[in-house]
């Protein structure tokens, strides 16, 4: 599947077209033995078809580079509008540097660039142009799109903080380039001497201090005939121009199927950094090499984990979801002239030195997108948690969302299990005592906004859960987080030699998830102040006591202690049975809470699979508790069936928001044969390998081999397993044993084994293991 951003003319359309037809091979023959090229089996339009009301993973193609510290996306929806690109669009109205992590938490620093020809439209209605898929090339490391009204094709290479564009324009005296700063507060400075746009935005969605800017600066390689700013929409006669809105437009003359590229890059330091940011990643570089640089960079990040033996969509689909966990959350640091790591805080507004990243949500990303950073690219988040040190010293608190400073959504405390995860699994060389401190500030404290720090945190250090009737909205969700998260803390200080007395704290507050569970129901249900159980209590209402899900997807959150779940339900039978009952009960739901019914339980509702809802995050860990059970055949059945339903390389493929790599980190764990229930902890609990063999390129030079050669649509149970040549029948791994790299040995079959996996001691971690 060859590229085609550096091949010329013709024989680019003829690449290209050999391209597709190898492609429609593949495809007839639907397997693939062994990948080459990963990059380019990634379709970054996968999730696009969405809209607020339905999220088929409310994604935008990302054209960046792993964790860049700027992406660029072609923009269909209008300005300040967080679906920035929606696959059933016909116009795009400019190509923008975007930061945004989520349409729902929308943009900051944001502005655009777009050519024009013929008439001068600098409104963004005015200039946008229809285009179509079928002339569009959507890569990680190449955009290219034919503008129909302009009769211009914009092509797109980025680098972490930079990006070459190629804009190919027709014969005219009349061709244009506009740079939109957007509203909000810009500025822009035209510089016709030195072929150069410089200048700012400041247009955010919060988390940031009143001085954040986004500095830009552009050059090109074609003197202007014609420069001019504009405020408002409206040219002015000045070169430079502050203004609520501010943009700037150059125009040439240029001849049919001439070439003029821009080379642009940004900073939240300063002008200057920004220069410096294109000088040290652009170079004297070309756009074909530019190219280049960022495609080998995406085959060797890539390269972590080679797959073998799997369809043609399976292969799509997994290195499409890989894609998606490689950019949350993203650099904020830059490189200063002494070549040392300095970052702008969003907490201060100062100039500092060290590492700093931003762009997650903890309640959504701890559960796999973090762990799967450990076990992949441990170095990277090394520099994430020195850059959680400086959002502590910085801010106060750690963050529970960054965009990019604290944004007050969703609950928990989450931070503690992305801190505790990384150094449980073996991460070093950072200052984990300081971090350690913040959590314990954050289990302790209220923070400046609900969602930093605990809301509710003395209702629930004193009574063990935050009340349903004192107005703290979302409050089981809280409490059954809270508790997990001082699982965490608990075993991040054990792992520090912290005093008993500490220890004890936090483990036996990791039991308060006890004290919602209501033994009626056999689920967990909101408490009043006094006691006694919220009522009435319908186990199917979302929200409420619940955080976008309801009882049932949220009763399995005791992620640290399913031994103890087990035994408030009755025991395995009466569990498994629970667990059973989710995929066979219809999709009903009260949607009373909201008012009207919200986007993720439109998701589960059409997705046929019962009150599971995969398209939201509570219930994502759910299929793989059958290991605890003894019947880890169930989870390896209902494993396939989410993948092969749920997940598609298209611009509808996931079921519901795909949430900063969570969604897609799912996928690639349960892909490769497991899945890390509880993080925190040093296991990963066994599903079923998708593909015939995939092989963990591990970052001490070591390989991981999961082996299948059985593995095909009919056979997904495992009959029988081998690591390191002697039988396994354990239903988890360890981080450390996978660490020392060997085989995995995996024999398939079409029909369960129910003898595996059944006894007491093959079943994961359970606090309760070790407290009785």
């Amino acid at each position: 599947m060859s590229t085609c951003c550096h091949i010329p003319g013709l024989l680019k359309k003829l690449v290209c077209a050999a391209s597709v037809s190898f492609v429609m091979n593949v495809a007839n023959s639907q397997w693939v033995n062994k990948v080459s090229d990963p990059v380019e089996w990634i379709n970054p339009l996968m999730g696009t078809d969405s809209k607020g009301s339905l999220s088929n993973g409310n994604t935008y193609p990302s054209i960046a580079t792993p964790w860049g510290m700027n992406f660029w996306s072609p923009q269909t929806g209008n300005m300040g509008n967080g679906w920035m690109y929606q696959y059933s669009a016909d116009k795009i109205r400019g190509f923008k540097q975007t930061h945004q992590p989520s349409p729902w938490m929308n943009d900051y620093g944001q502005f655009s660039i777009m050519p024009v020809t013929k008439h001068l439209a600098l409104d963004e209605n005015g200039r946008a142009s229809w285009f179509t898929h079928k002339a569009e090339v959507v890569k990680p490391y190449y955009y290219s799109v034919y503008l129909a009204d302009h009769d211009v094709t914009t092509e797109i290479t980025p680098t972490e903080r930079a990006a070459q564009f190629r804009f190919t324009f027709p014969s005219t005296d009349s061709s244009f380039i506009i740079l939109d700063a957007f509203n909000k507060g810009s500025y822009v400075k035209i510089i016709p001497a030195e072929k150069k746009i410089v200048g700012y935005s400041t247009r955010n969605s919060g988390g940031v201090p009143t001085n954040f800017k986004n500095f830009f600066v552009a050059y090109f390689d074609k003197a202007f005939t014609t420069s001019s700013t504009w405020t408002d929409y409206k040219l002015t006669d000045k070169l430079e121009t502050s203004a609520d809105h501010a943009g700037a437009v150059i125009g040439f003359k240029t001849s049919k199927g001439e070439k003029v590229t821009m080379r642009i890059s940004s900073s939240f330091i300063s002008i200057e950094q920004a220069e410096l940011n294109l000088t040290r990643e652009l170079a004297n570089d070309n756009f074909e090499t530019t190219c280049k640089k960022a495609k080998d960079t995406w085959n060797k990040v890539l390269s972590r984990v080679s797959i073998e033996g799997g369809t043609i969509d399976q292969i799509r689909t997994f290195y499409s979801c890989f894609y998606r966990t490689l950019f949350f959350p993203n650099k904020l640091y830059e490189i200063d002239a002494q070549n040392k790591i300095v970052h702008y805080s969003p907490y201060n507004g100062q100039v500092l030195p060290g590492y700093m990243y931003a762009g997650t949500g903890f309640w959504d990303t701890f559960r796999a997108l973090y762990p799967l950073l450990n076990l992949l690219y441990p170095s990277v988040n090394k520099e994430m948690q020195e850059g959680l040190i400086n959002d502590y010293k910085e801010g106060g608190f750690l963050p529970e969302w960054s965009s990019p400073g604290y944004r007050s959504v969703m609950v928990g405390n989450n931070s503690a299990s992305v801190v505790s995860d990384a150094y449980i699994k073996g991460m070093r060389g950072y200052d984990i005592n300081t971090l350690y401190e913040a959590l314990k500030h954050g289990a302790n404290n209220e923070g400046p906004i609900s969602a930093v720090g605990r809301d509710g945190v003395k209702y629930y250090n004193e009574l063990g859960y935050v009340p349903y009737d004192v107005k703290i909205n979302e409050n089981a969700a809280r409490t059954l987080e809270y508790a997990y998260d001082d699982f965490t803390i608990y075993q991040l200080g054990k792992a520090l030699g912290k005093p008993q007395e500490e220890l004890d704290l936090y483990a036996k507050r990791s039991q308060n998830y006890r004290n919602l569970f209501d033994p009626s129901t056999k689920l967990m249900r909101g408490k009043n102040k006094d006691g006694s159980f919220q009522t009435p209590f319908n186990p199917f209402k979302w929200g409420d006591a619940f955080t976008e899900g309801n009882s049932w997807h949220y009763s399995w959150s005791v992620f640290h202690d399913i031994k103890g779940l087990i035994g408030l339900m009755g025991g395995k039978k009466t569990f498994t049975s629970m667990l059973d009952s989710v995929f066979v009960m219809p999709p009903v739901f009260d949607d009373s809470y909201y008012g009207s019914v919200i986007h993720e339980i439109r998701e589960m509702q059409i997705a046929n699979m019962g009150q599971y809802a995969h398209g939201n995050q509570p219930i994502q860990h759910m299929i793989y508790l059958y290991n605890y059970a003894g019947e880890p055949w169930k989870t390896q059945y209902w494993v396939r069936e989410a993948m092969n339903r749920l997940y598609k390389a298209t611009p509808d493929g996931y079921c519901g928001d795909e949430d900063n790599g969570q969604t897609s980190a799912w996928y690639v764990f349960s892909s490769l044969g497991f899945y890390p229930v509880c993080p925190a902890t040093d296991q990963y609990v066994l599903g079923a390998p998708l593909f015939q063999k995939a092989t963990i390129n591990l970052e001490n030079g070591k390989q991981f081999v999961i082996t299948a050669a059985a593995n095909n649509a009919d056979n997904r149970y495992v009959q029988s397993a081998q690591f390191a040549g002697k039988p396994y029948n354990k239903n988890w791994i360890s981080h450390y044993d996978i660490l020392k790299g060997g085989e995995f040995k995996v024999q398939m079959s079409a029909t369960p084994n129910k003898s595996k996996g059944t006894e007491d001691a093959a079943a994961p971690y359970s606090f309760s293991d070790d407290h009785k």
